[in-house]
């Protein structure tokens, strides 16, 4: 099967029905890779403008004409014309093909073959027509196997430099996404061989010259945006065929690239939104380990991040509703970056819709601005959210800053930011939460699924829990406070507006109904956790 889309010369010569009339190549055997689109059958002397190019033409002859200068003319026209290889069936016409015939195919450049026996063309037409369809069937098949991994990575939690990492390594060329107007938004590289250069460079070597003039080992496929107009494209796949040859079956897996791209960028109805996912994309891949820390500086770039030398801090803000689809996510991303310009540092920022999520790396100077700057990321961000209108329910989202570090350690730090950010819904508002002080409220949300956690805060504060149901005062608040201020009572009663006598009567109905000591450090602890574990577990 010839990767062109059709077969060659040689495998139509070797098909039952050419085999079996004793095939003869006369002139250019070493072109018989030549690729076979379609067969065609005829005797008329002006056949060659009935053809498109590519066809393997069956003949007896009876067209040639009886005059040389027929002869050179006719097989001339069919050279020009770009035709696989004419088959001259040996017969009444001729009984060999005249030199003259030999000579012009052979100085023409176009393969020539007699047969010694009759065979009947519709055979060879139907074997050499069933051989390209199931050839075509194969590419296609090739071009579904991109398309499924590529829908296995969306669906495994991947974003578009993942999947165009497949694209990328499927064609072993460099892959670019790019805006309508040319505008890079991403680049990936084959993973390994020769072609695995740094898709950047490339694309900065070959930038002037696509746009003098487009090349022709190059592939452009437009993303659909479901709009009229200007809206119709939101983007464009870009292969360049700078370290092995494009094919169309290439073409075919772009095709199928751009249709989940399509999808993916949906509801981006905005070239801001766009880019913030892509951004959010790739630092969910290098939360989860699909980027690694070497290659991770390079794609940082693509996405207009240039950090300093100093530790990059993660950051990741959770919603505390679902945002729905009429979340706008492109005004949130330039809210929030507009809030942050004043800081100074570079930041880079990116939106994961379906999670409700925002993360952030940012590149502090030194260690010693960690609170500070965290402070000024988390006002932009509440800022961001309101001018979004992302928080229509009136919950406040939770904001947490990890640890700060190299590159090597933005995964692990993105990673355990975004799901401490989960873990912190329902903690009391704050500003921000450091990512190291919840590590407690962290492993209590990993085992909210497990039965015995539900069990232990039943056997804890069950109790407590059925009274304030049936029963006022409620008394999980003022069991609450009390533990917050470490058992002080002066300062529970104050932040519960209670005396102090009220307070005491509170304290010994908790007692009472727990058949604990409030005082004892164990039954304090295991009061504590109970309290946190019951925002993971069911009422």
């Amino acid at each position: 099967m010839d990767n062109q889309g059709g077969i060659t010369v040689q495998r139509a010569l070797e098909l039952p029905g050419l085999r079996s009339g004793l095939p003869e190549v006369m002139a250019c055997a070493d072109r018989l890779g030549r690729t076979v689109r379609w067969v065609h059958a005829g005797e008329v002397p002006n056949i060659a403008s009935l053809l498109k190019g590519g066809e393997l033409l069956l003949t007896t002859g009876l067209g040639l004409g009886t005059r040389p200068a027929e002869q050179r003319a006719f097989v001339r026209r069919l050279a020009d014309r770009g035709i696989a290889a004419l088959v001259v069936e040996l017969g009444p016409r001729f009984t060999r093909l005249p030199a003259t015939i030999v000579e012009t195919a052979r100085a023409a450049g176009l393969p020539l073959v007699q047969l010694h026996r009759e065979v009947p063309f519709v055979t060879v037409t139907e074997e050499v027509h069933t051989e390209i369809v199931n050839g075509h069937y194969a590419l296609l098949q090739r071009a579904e196997e991109v398309h499924r991994r590529c829908t296995e990575a969306l669906l495994g939690g991947g974003g578009i430099p993942q999947v165009l990492s497949i694209l990328a390594d499927f064609t072993a060329n460099p892959v670019f996404l790019e805006t309508p107007d040319g505008r890079l938004l991403y680049a990936a590289g084959p993973v390994s061989g020769d072609a695995a250069a740094d898709p950047l460079q490339v694309w900065e070597g070959l930038r002037g010259q696509r746009e003098a003039e487009p090349s022709a080992n190059a592939v452009v496929v437009d993303v659909p945006g479901g709009g009229h107009g200007t809206g119709s494209v939101r983007a464009r796949v870009v292969l360049l065929g700078v370290s092995a040859p494009l094919l169309p079956v290439h073409r075919m897996a772009a095709e199928r690239t751009a249709g989940v791209l399509a999808v993916v960028l949906m509801q981006a109805r905005q070239e801001d939104e766009l880019s913030a996912r892509g951004r959010g994309d790739f630092l969910n891949d290098l939360a989860e380990g699909r980027i690694s820390a070497e290659d991770a500086p390079a794609q940082a770039r693509v996405l207009g991040f240039k950090p300093g030398a100093g530790p990059l801090l993660p950051v990741v803000m959770r919603l505390a509703t679902d945002p729905g689809p009429s979340g706008n996510w492109a005004v949130l991303a330039r809210a929030v970056l507009e809030e942050l310009s004043s800081v100074g540092v570079p930041v880079l920022l990116g939106v994961r819709p379906v999670e409700g999520r925002v993360p952030l790396l940012v590149s502090l100077r030194a260690e010693s601005e960690r609170t500070t700057v965290a402070d000024r990321v988390a006002v932009a961000l509440r800022a961001g959210v309101e001018r979004a209108g992302l928080d229509r329910a009136g919950a406040s989202p939770a904001v947490v800053v990890g640890v700060s570090g190299s590159w090597a350690a933005a995964s692990a730090g993105l990673r355990h930011a975004a799901e401490t950010a989960t873990a912190a819904q329902g903690l009391p508002a704050r500003p921000w939460y450091d990512a190291r002080r919840l590590d407690i409220d962290l492993l209590l949300w990993r085992l909210r699924e497990h039965p015995d956690l539900a069990a232990f805060v039943d056997r804890a504060i069950g109790p407590l829990r059925v009274h304030d149901v049936v029963s006022r005062p409620s008394l999980l608040p003022t069991l609450e406070t009390y533990l917050a201020h470490a058992g002080r009572k002066a300062e529970t009663a104050r932040e519960l507006h209670l005396n102090r006598q009220t307070l005491y009567n509170r304290l010994a109905r908790i007692s009472e109904l727990l058949g604990t000591d409030l005082d004892d450090p164990e039954t304090v602890l295991s009061l504590s956790l109970a309290l946190r574990a019951r925002r993971h577990t069911a009422s």
